[in-house]
């Protein structure tokens, strides 16, 4: 006798489908949520909006940009905390620390 396994072609979605829609899908500790945006804003974004923007965008091409030494270094700081769940969260998290104490 077969036994037949079946094939999950999506496994699970994050975002939105296209720029154009309001459905969000979501995968949070195990559960997947769908959700609509129901009063997008409409309005441009705030000067203080684009400097976040900004900064996210420049951590995370700090990121891409993390040699294979550095990346060993966090991965052994990661292992031996218990606050972040992901190495690509609490490097972000460290680097965004970094450009705090920076700006301060």
């Amino acid at each position: 006798m077969s036994k037949i396994k079946p094939m999950e072609l999506i496994p699970r979605m994050s975002g939105k489908v296209c720029g154009h829609s309001n459905t969000y899908y979501a995968y949070i500790n195990g559960t997947h949520y769908t959700g609509t945006i129901c009063n997008p804003c409409t309005k441009e974004p705030t000067e203080k909006q684009m400097e976040v923007r900004r900064r996210f965008a420049q951590i995370y091409l700090e990121m891409k940009q993390l040699t294979e030494e550095e990346k060993t270094m966090y991965e052994i700081e990661f292992k031996n905390q218990k606050k972040y769940k992901t190495l690509r969260g609490y490097i972000f998290a460290e680097l965004y620390k970094q450009t705090e104490q920076e700006n301060a």
